[in-house]
């Protein structure tokens, strides 16, 4: 998995360095390539990372429902003072 996010991370900024270079020296194609290049980014790589990151984690641990309790029983303490 790891190896496949930094081929696309490679693949997305050669489509973006290509489509900067197509734009500049007045191609209209150059346009078409940035954009595929984003929609890489946004669609494939994106996810893909967030995917590897997070596949073992316990998402209990990213919650605020602890933090949650524990504003409750300091309201409810103060409240009792």
């Amino acid at each position: 998995m790891k190896y496949v996010i930094i081929f696309v991370l490679i693949l997305t900024i050669g489509m973006l360095v290509t489509g900067f270079y197509l734009k500049n020296s007045g191609d209209a194609n150059g346009e078409i390539v940035i954009g595929l290049g984003v929609l890489l980014v946004a669609f494939i790589l994106m996810p893909l990372f967030i995917y590897h990151r997070y596949k073992n984690k316990n998402m209990a641990d990213f919650t605020f429902d602890k933090f949650r309790k524990d504003l409750e029983e300091r309201s409810k303490s103060d409240k009792n003072l």
